[in-house]
């Protein structure tokens, strides 16, 4: 549910008469977010958040029986005609509205309303701008129960972790032959046994596996991993209530004591990156410095380009993350590649920062979690890997 006193307060300072939610089978993930859950509607409903007064909801009479618990008034409509109307007399006397709308498709991750229902309001008179910033302000904060439900997740997912480079070391030392797969089905293992829940993964990626950020390992694709190899374990889980809020980490290890020069020289630019980028974020919290998205992501892609391997980073530096049935949330991302991100990174939302170098031979990724506190700015919720795992 999103807070709309805060979405109010939001609209008066941007000069906006409301926020108009649309939402065709499914089609809108903000639109649930905001009223509650989500239903298998089959017909178009609409939600209006006026500036001031009351917010109305419109749904198709066929599928009124869905909507029977929202906290809203639901209004019902059969035909088009009527739906026009009700739109009409809905945004009577507005001249500017908000939807899930992105100005060129700059942002995917909240760009939901289809061109041709954006014409249908702008023919009502009536100026549509991007509800992004609307949205975080309203929904993408967590709540006390989201940050406590992640930080007790983040305490299990790094113990996880550890217990995942340990099986490794623990089968490699009774001379078991032991696989990526393996790895992969050892984790999901834990997280049953703690009550976690995931999407899919995690990644277990051995030496060339490690070069590609999404590869996951199955029965097919199943690497060994032996001594001399360079591993990367990317994992994540969360509680599994609808506010809970996932933990989602990425460390690297090598099998044996001297990691090799290279290794250790990319290592060490992707963790410099990453902390770069949460000291620039905690500074600009000090100074009382608004920073957008894509700002943070420039200063890691700033950093390891310095340092000679800007081509091989090639995602961008973070991911929202807040409550949600997968890791990525709908909030701000740290991106300026795949998107320019424009959206503050404001009080109350999350954020992973996990910059990565991928070359043909191996990758590197250092992933860890943000909060932004609203007392104490953005603080680190996860462990903070300092040094290269040696599965001795």
């Amino acid at each position: 549910m999103a807070d709309l006193d805060r979405a109010r307060q939001h609209m008066n300072e941007q000069a906006l008469d409301g926020w108009l939610l649309y939402d065709y089978r499914g089609s809108n993930p903000v639109f649930w977010r905001v009223l509650g859950g989500q239903q298998a509607t089959s017909r178009r409903c609409w939600l209006f958040v006026p500036r001031q007064g009351e917010a109305r909801l419109l749904a198709h009479g066929l599928d009124k029986l869905l909507f029977g618990e929202a906290d809203f008034a639901v209004e019902l409509y059969t035909s088009w005609e009527e739906m026009h109307d009700w739109l009409r007399q809905a945004l009577e006397g507005s001249s500017r509205v908000a939807m899930e709308y992105s100005p060129g498709g700059a942002i995917p991750m909240h760009s939901f309303v289809d061109a041709g229902t954006v014409e249908l309001v702008r023919s009502l008179g009536v100026e549509v701008v991007s509800s992004a910033n609307l949205f975080q302000v309203a929904a993408a904060s967590w709540s006390d129960a989201s940050v406590a439900s992640h930080k007790k997740a983040c305490k299990e997912v790094a113990e996880v972790k550890d217990a995942a480079f340990d099986y490794i070391r623990r089968q490699l030392g009774e001379g078991e032959r032991v696989m990526e797969f393996e790895v992969k089905q050892f984790i999901l293992g834990e997280f049953e046994k703690r009550g976690l829940v995931t999407d899919h993964g995690p990644i277990v990626g051995v030496n060339a596996h490690s070069g590609d950020p999404h590869f996951e390992p199955s029965e097919t694709a199943n690497a060994p991993i032996e001594k001399g190899d360079w591993v990367l374990i990317d994992l994540w889980a969360k509680y599994p209530d609808e506010h809970d809020v996932y933990s989602d980490i990425t460390w690297v290890g090598y099998v044996g004591e001297d990691v090799p020069a290279k290794h250790r020289e990319v290592f060490d630019l992707v963790i410099g990156a990453r902390d770069q980028v949460v000291e620039r974020a905690q500074e600009a919290w000090r100074n009382g410095e608004k920073i957008q998205g894509w700002q943070l992501d420039q200063v890691a892609r700033d950093f390891i380009s310095k340092g000679g391997y800007g081509e091989y980073f090639v995602h961008r530096t973070g991911h929202s993350m807040g409550p949600s049935p997968t890791p990525h949330a709908l909030g701000v991302n740290l991106d300026n590649l795949e998107t320019h991100d424009t959206r503050e990174i404001i009080p109350g939302v999350g954020f992973s920062v996990e910059p990565g170098i991928y070359l043909p031979a191996f990758g590197v990724r250092s992933e860890i979690d943000v909060y932004v506190d609203p007392d104490e700015g953005p603080i680190v919720t996860t462990p903070l890997q300092r040094d290269v795992i040696r599965i001795v």
